[in-house]
């Protein structure tokens, strides 16, 4: 099936709540060909994005050092917005375009607070019309979206959002009002989710098994919402990062169950690991204040004026109980730093 018969149907399938929910639109060229060309011009935005992490890079025991995932064109100078771990510590990068072209990039900034990442391609993308930035804020629930994948395997489906609300990572990562849409797309990281007007609502970061977020299994994607990425966009073009990413970081993955946050993994040469802690151990206080949220523990942890702050943990494994004081660093400082940043 043609491009452009894709998002026909894709149109198609959203036009009629899309006109429900929106009739002021009714002066406006009509609907179907209305959706059918932004439809298309947010896909034609797509790229793939391949990425060699740097030698020896750190997050490379995680995320391996050969990645790929996607991203979308949001600027007229090839910038291109893709979620941050794929990029993390690259040494080289390419974008393969809706029409095949294979393109080299550079990193242009990573913002650890949000998870979002920028490159820009280093030959113009003739052709491409960057997409608009839409709001997430505000969707109604069960709203008909389009999530899209980029490259020689790239797709395109329906989706809806079925929550949003708070999310909290295992890898020492909270932001608020996270986008979950179901079904899900398989190839997620660092797609993009599109309106009926074709406007960006949001970049792929996992796959969940829990879309709704309650005991039910639904599986579904959560994205970050764009509208995280509007107040620091500049400052991630200018510097690389951004401010609030300079907090302090211990290097340890962690889960929440029954009121009680788990280690279940530290980092390699991490502050965590230097301090002595270890899988298995459970957070019962930071700064003897208690906790029994992921959200709650890293808010008290991230808290701190300085990112390099000592951090005085209360934890448990078995029936015993120590204080650890671990010296917090910025994680931002101990990642190989790519040279187009």
């Amino acid at each position: 099936m043609s491009f452009l018969c894709l998002a026909r149907r894709l149109a198609g399938a959203l036009t009629l709540p899309f006109l429900i929910a929106a009739p002021a639109i009714a002066a406006s060229p009509p609907a179907s060909q209305a959706s059918i060309d932004a439809i298309t011009r947010a896909l034609e935005a797509v790229v793939g994005v391949q990425v060699t992490a740097a030698e020896g890079a750190r997050s490379a025991e995680t995320l391996g050092r050969q990645r790929a995932g996607s991203g979308v064109v949001i600027g007229p100078d090839g910038l291109i917005l893709t979620i941050g771990y794929l990029v993390l510590e690259a040494d080289s990068i390419q974008v393969t375009t809706h029409d095949n072209r294979v393109i080299p990039a550079r990193p242009i900034g990573y913002d650890l607070a949000t998870g979002f990442g920028l490159v820009r391609a280093l030959l113009p993308l003739r052709g491409i019309q960057p997409v608009a930035l839409g709001a997430a804020s505000g969707i109604a629930l069960e709203t008909p979206l389009v999530a899209a994948t980029g490259g020689e395997d790239g797709g395109m489906g329906l989706t809806r959002l079925v929550s949003a609300r708070p999310f909290s990572g295992y890898w020492e990562y909270h932001i608020e009002n996270a986008l979950f849409t179901s079904p899900p797309l398989r190839n997620h990281s660092g797609a993009p989710l599109f309106n009926p007007r074709g406007e960006l609502l949001g970049i792929g970061s996992l796959f969940v098994g829990n879309a709704m977020g309650d005991q039910r299994q639904m599986p579904g994607n959560m994205f970050v919402p764009v509208d995280l990425l509007k107040p620091i966009l500049a400052e991630m073009q200018q510097t690389g990062s951004t401010q609030v990413s300079r907090r302090p970081w211990l290097g340890l993955s962690s889960t929440e169950q029954g009121g009680r946050v788990q280690i279940v993994r530290v980092s390699r040469e991490s502050p965590a690991q230097e301090a002595g802690l270890s899988p298995g151990d459970v957070v019962l206080a930071i700064d003897d204040e208690k906790v029994s949220t992921l959200e709650g523990f890293y808010k008290k942890l991230w808290a701190r004026p300085a990112p390099d702050a000592e951090v005085r943990l209360t934890v448990m494994n078995g029936s015993t109980i120590r204080q650890v004081t671990v010296k917090a660093v910025d994680r931002m400082k101990m990642m190989r730093k790519p040279a187009g940043i």
